[in-house]
């Protein structure tokens, strides 16, 4: 994902086809608990990569 030369639609392309095909497989219980693990995944990453940058500055 460092690759400068990435087609920016082609990866929500990708992200798009993936939700679709994990819909597919969950209940809508299953589902919310999903989406709510995965927003919660992302705000850490996001948390941990502003922390990284402010402690290398």
């Amino acid at each position: 994902m460092t690759n400068p030369n990435c087609d920016p639609l082609a990866l929500t392309t990708m992200v798009n086809s993936l939700a679709v095909a994990i819909a597919r497989q969950l209940s809508d219980e299953e589902l919310d608990l999903t989406a709510a693990i995965l927003v919660q995944l992302g705000d850490t990453l996001a948390t941990i990569s502003t922390q990284r940058a402010l402690c290398s500055s």
